[in-house]
């Protein structure tokens, strides 16, 4: 039995450079300050689009905290305790954060749909004072991270959290331009519910990605017939494979488990490295445990023949 060790792993190396890291900081700051500068805003103006698209920052700044959070923990050492290192930190502060979410969302749409039957006086030129001031620091946040390795997936992910925060800005914006023209408070519930929708959408995603991993689900981008197949038809040396179980410790980090069936003259070894270099070079899992048997598997009785994957191939020979 074979379990690899390798940095992609385990290794402490994290995933933002230390330029990337101080952006996504000062990023974290400006939304988190802005973002008590709407709340108070919106509380002192009436407008429920700047209380939305403060809980809109809010999504941010929980983006941002966690790839910050990430990069800090992460390079954290494995002990006893953790044979996996604090990686996993993120997939459970994710999941937290998106059901949060939630409730914030929900309570918008709560608010807005009692102002829709209700309309509240709203007083715009505040609002647009705001918005528009919360639009510049978005910009500048945007530039922050967009400035940054955008080849990292944390970096990536905080970058379009900022840019979908422009919107919302822009739509606290036009709902206060559209009261100041037209005297329609109704317009900010209205648009406030567009941005409710931009934070939902957001925390679905969060909800659903994270769960599916602390679930120990497969990978979205891997499918365990295809890396069962791949091997089979690529290593000709295995014949057969059963007890897979593929999941991942984070988005970017895949794990492998799997018994693989040689024939009695073949060698361990030789199966072992190539099992383990298409493993890497085909679907970048480079975290693997793999048992090699050379008949039954001790683990358990009498496997199936229609439960085992083989390689015809090898079976012919």
């Amino acid at each position: 039995m074979s379990h690899s060790h390798d940095d992609h792993a385990h290794g402490k190396a994290p995933d933002l450079s230390g330029s990337d890291q101080s952006r996504v900081f000062r990023a974290m700051m400006l939304t988190v300050t802005f973002m008590v500068v709407e709340v108070i805003g919106g509380l002192l103006s009436g407008s429920l689009a700047l209380l939305a698209d403060a809980g809109h920052m809010l999504t941010d700044a929980l983006a941002l905290m966690l790839a910050w959070m990430a990069f800090r923990i992460a390079d954290r050492p494995t002990d006893g305790s953790r044979t996996y290192g604090y990686h996993r930190f993120q997939i459970l502060a994710a999941f937290v954060n998106g059901l949060a979410l939630f409730i914030i969302g929900f309570w918008i749409v709560w608010e807005a749909i009692g102002r829709i039957q209700q309309p509240v006086e709203v007083l715009a030129g505040p609002m647009l004072i705001i918005a528009i001031t919360g639009l510049g620091v978005n910009v500048f946040a945007f530039y922050l991270l967009h400035g940054g390795d955008q080849s990292n997936l944390n970096m990536r992910g905080a970058s379009l959290h900022v840019l979908s925060d422009l919107l919302g800005s822009v739509a606290a914006i036009v709902a206060a331009a559209i009261i100041m023209t037209t005297g329609l408070n109704m317009v900010d519930p209205l648009l406030s519910l567009v941005v409710v929708a931009l934070i939902l959408h957001a925390a679905y995603r969060v909800v659903v990605d994270s769960g599916h991993i602390l679930m120990e689900g497969a990978p979205r981008h891997l499918k365990p017939d295809d890396v069962a197949n791949g091997i089979l038809s690529n290593v000709p040396t295995v014949a057969g494979i059963h007890h897979m179980h593929l999941w991942a410790l984070t988005d970017q980090k895949p794990l492998l488990t799997l018994h693989v069936t040689i024939a009695p003259d073949t060698n361990h070894d030789d199966v072992l490295r190539a099992v383990k270099g298409y493993l890497a070079e085909r679907f970048d899992i480079h975290h693997s445990t793999i048992q090699v048997e050379r008949g039954h598997c001790p683990d358990e009785a009498p496997v199936p023949p229609e439960k085992v994957l083989t390689n015809d191939a090898t079976q012919s020979t």
